[in-house]
């Protein structure tokens, strides 16, 4: 059997052990084995796994994902959250669809701090859907405003998603995190735009919020302090070029810690919540990780990247054309596995040939951040979604995915704009 028909079928039966319910990493560890041993002995096959878990154990940039994930953990725990939304709604509560917006800047700002989108709707969901709910908003459209604006936490530095991209691609991950900034603030206002608009139209879709002072407005801007604090600590020290990623993720969990013992609120309580989710989320991210190198190592020995290159090559497509393939393919897959073991599973394949066709990896990474995004909120497996449907069950879970359909349409047509005008990621490198 020729090595690339290994390959294909390889895909083809991790992709069936997925459908049944197999554990990714387990599946990839699994196919893995099986497809080095067509090229090696048992011996090589062990030595080859040894490497990948090897490698990626004692990896020191490795290190920034427990401590982004125990920094953001913290936060979630902190009710940092809570003081965020209170501040923000005191500023846009008033205006059309106020509520809703409050939501989205509040998420945005949560994500800034965090990078977790799960943590994101968790947070934020329980605070703001009974506000939401309590002001007569229509239960889709305030559904369907936050789980979208929980997927910001993912595009705004720092980002969990764009450390693991910049591991597997061998792209500067400081460079990901402020070339997300600009695409992260048009998301933001595009959603908050498209919810005034909405309600301007359509006053019944909710009532404004309640007014306030200048006084009462310009008093809980202290509410902001820490999140500008943590985010200058760590983004700007990154971007200063003072601390590396794994430096700035050292620096920002201490930061919390000390912020949150400053405003007395750090405990033994919030200590042990946020070091068991923090281990529980990097176990899954690193065992995912080992088993998406291993398998990595088989597609090289099969050659299917440079055959795919060979094959584009030859039929002299256009680079744009093979974009939107993989967009689609993105998109489909989307539906049907989780988020981070999408992007393991297809960058070994898809990651050459971007580079081949002459995309930069740095557009490319934000590009595939956005429609990571898109995959957080779309059915059968839209995550946020789900977790949005535990906090407010009341919502039938197709409400809160019609509901999203209209971001989801802005979401695609930004991810056309930074298409035809990359240089907007870029501009702040």
């Amino acid at each position: 059997m020729e090595p690339v028909a290994i390959g294909l079928a390889a895909f083809a039966i991790l992709l069936a052990l997925t459908a049944v319910g197999t554990p990714l990493a387990l599946s990839l560890i699994l196919v893995g084995f099986g497809g080095n041993l067509f090229f090696y002995n048992i011996a090589q096959t062990s030595t080859r796994f040894y490497e990948s878990l090897f490698d990626n154990a004692t990896s020191f940039i490795l290190a920034a994902v427990p401590l982004f994930i125990f920094m953001g953990q913290l936060v979630h725990h902190s009710n940092i959250g809570r003081d965020l939304y209170e501040c923000v709604y005191r500023w846009a509560g008033r205006v059309p669809g106020g509520l809703a917006i409050t939501a989205v800047l509040s998420c945005a700002g949560f994500g800034a701090v965090t990078g977790l989108s799960a943590a994101a709707v968790a947070t934020m969901g329980a605070i703001t859907m009974p506000e939401m709910m309590r002001y007569g908003y229509a239960p889709r459209f305030a559904a369907g405003s936050l789980a979208i604006a929980s997927t910001l936490a993912i595009l705004i530095p720092p980002s969990l998603l764009m450390i693991i991209y910049g591991l597997w691609t061998e792209t500067s991950i400081g460079h990901l995190f402020i070339a997300g900034i600009v695409p992260g603030i048009m998301m933001t206002a595009a959603f908050c735009g498209y919810i005034y608009i909405r309600v301007v139209i359509t006053p019944e879709l909710g009532r404004r919020g309640e007014a306030f002072t200048i006084a009462e407005k310009l008093r809980s801007l202290s509410a902001l302090l820490p999140i500008f604090f943590i985010f200058g600590i760590v983004i700007g020290g990154i971007y200063a070029g003072v601390l590396t990623v794994s430096e700035g993720a050292g620096v920002g969990s201490a930061s919390v810690m000390v912020l949150l013992v400053g405003m007395g609120r750090l405990n033994w309580k919030t200590i042990a919540l946020a070091v068991r989710e923090t281990c529980q989320l990097t176990v899954m991210v690193m065992t995912i990780f080992i088993g998406a190198t291993f398998f990595a190592k088989f597609l090289v020995v099969t050659d299917i990247s440079y055959e795919l290159v060979e094959f584009i090559e030859d039929i002299s497509v256009n680079r744009y054309v093979v974009l939107l393939a993989f967009v689609v393919m993105y998109l489909f897959l989307g539906m049907v596995l989780d988020t981070i073991g999408m992007l393991l599973l297809t960058l070994p394949i898809v990651f050459p040939v971007i580079r081949e066709l002459g995309f930069d990896a740095i557009w490319f990474g934000i590009i595939l951040t956005i429609l990571v995004e898109i995959a957080l909120v779309t059915p059968p497996v839209g995550f946020n979604c789900f977790v949005l449907h535990q906090i407010v069950p009341e919502i039938p879970l197709g409400q809160i995915f019609l509901g999203v359909m209209p971001f989801v349409m802005i979401a695609l047509g930004i991810l056309g704009i930074l298409t035809l005008f990359p240089g907007i990621v870029t501009m702040l490198l």
